[in-house]
């Protein structure tokens, strides 16, 4: 592996105290798969102690399990001591951490095959204990030793496998998947934050079927998201010849193939999980009204659950919501901007992108939204600056308390006048406004 001229000098001054330095890890992996890696792990025999005297620069990153941050030339680099763990009573840390000077006792602890290189920085040369360079080439994600040991040590392991499955697009061993599978309901062990991190990460890879498929074997999907594991029970009909839960991994996989957002893939994949709960059985058919407002709110369930942020939250639940937006060519004006001022301007691309992802992921016609002449109708709103929120109006909260001397009253008085002004753009001058507003301040009382 080619080393750059500061790791070599890094590496040199362990060296000079009789210690060895390695690159561990991922950034090795994907060095061998000609990927670009920002993910750079080091690890060494020297102890946290000694890794300090040899620098004049250090932080205690994580000192009781042995990783000490070196401040080098410009740069940081997490430096960990070789060690072994002990049991993981709660399936997620280790009761204890021994420090060794063995690397081959250190690489034992890792996960899988393919994230257990070790380059020398010294020399270049990569090292090979559990044949990753096999599994590279075959395209294998198979866990180090016993499968169900290191599930067993840290359960987040399982979701990480199927997260790699969808980043390398491998496919997972049998015995490490058998593993899985035996010890997924261990997944309520670990928190949620981390759970949601793998999960995105997934979802935001470029084989993200082949994480979800895996997931839906071994038994996280129906843990993690059960409201997305139900919909295998709705089966294709009239446009959709797949069952829903392929109708919305296809959605997900167009959203990959857009380049679109986080929040959209997350979005295509839970975009119809609210037709389990709406539909109707008239005859030999299905109906599934209000699915999408269903949906939102399970989806806002989802993300609260998974401790994602407020904003994340409300993205994914808003797209979803809208998404089914029926638009026609008789739409007034008005009713295109009050689409504008609901979505709102910086969501408006994203809801494009995901009901373009639904269409695609259907038998229904290559514009069966009209989206491109609604995107012309919204695109010339925008461009004629319409009053879309109370800041656009041509009068305040001051103005209007003045002739209501009413805090709530203001607040709806406020409110009508804008609906009124995205109705009648026209409306929006201040002498207008006023005298709505007194007639409004009158029979909203």
């Amino acid at each position: 592996m080619e080393i750059s001229e500061t790791l070599k000098t890094l590496s040199s001054i362990f060296k000079s105290h009789g210690y060895s330095l390695y690159l561990v890890g991922g950034a090795v992996r994907d060095y061998l798969l000609s990927k670009p890696s920002h993910d750079f792990d080091f690890t060494t025999d020297a102890r946290p102690e000694e890794i300090k005297s040899m620098f004049r620069h250090t932080i205690d990153t994580g000192i009781k399990h042995g990783t000490v941050t070196v401040l080098f030339k410009g740069g940081s680099y997490e430096i960990t001591t070789f060690r072994t763990e002990g049991d993981y009573s709660d399936s997620r840390h280790p009761d204890s951490v021994t420090f060794v000077r063995s690397l081959s006792e250190d690489l034992k602890r890792r996960d899988f095959t393919i994230n257990a290189f070790a380059c020398d920085l010294s020399s270049g040369e990569i090292i090979d204990q559990h044949g990753g360079f096999n599994d590279l080439k075959n395209g294998v994600i198979r866990a180090i030793g016993d499968p169900n040991e290191r599930f067993t040590e840290d359960a987040l392991r399982i979701m990480r496998a199927a997260r790699f499955s969808s980043k390398l697009g491998f496919e997972i061993e049998e015995e490490t998947k058998k593993a899985m599978k035996a010890l997924s309901p261990t997944i309520i062990k670990v928190s949620e934050e981390r759970i949601r991190e793998e999960l995105f990460r997934l979802i935001d890879s470029p084989f993200p079927r082949l994480g979800i498929k895996t997931m839906e074997e071994t038994g996280l999907l129906e843990i993690i998201l059960p409201e997305l594991y139900s919909c295998k029970a709705i089966e294709g009909e009239g446009y959709h010849k797949e069952n829903l839960l392929e109708h919305q991994i296809l959605a997900l996989e167009e959203a990959l193939r857009l380049h679109a957002p986080l929040s959209v893939k997350i979005s295509a994949l839970l975009h119809d999980i609210g037709k389990v709960k709406a539909e109707r059985r008239i005859g030999d058919k299905s109906t599934y009204y209000s699915h999408e407002i269903i949906g939102s709110e399970m989806a806002s369930n989802i993300m609260t659950r998974l401790k994602s942020s407020n904003k994340d939250r409300d993205e994914v639940a808003l797209l979803i919501r809208e998404h089914m937006v029926q638009y026609t060519s008789s739409w007034s004006d008005g009713a295109v901007r009050r689409l504008i001022v609901r979505v709102g301007k910086d969501n408006l691309d994203n809801l494009f992108l995901l009901r373009e992802c639904d269409r695609k992921a259907t038998l229904a016609l290559p514009d069966s939204f009209n989206d491109d002449e609604l995107k012309a109708r919204v695109a010339k709103e925008l461009s004629s600056s319409p009053a879309l929120t109370l800041k656009d109006l041509k009068v305040n909260g001051k103005d209007i308390s003045l002739l209501t001397g009413n805090g709530p009253l203001t607040g709806k008085v406020l409110k009508a006048l804008l609906d009124m002004v995205i109705e009648e753009p026209g409306l929006n001058e201040r002498e207008i406004l006023l005298e709505k507003a007194e007639e409004l301040s009158k029979t909203l009382l």
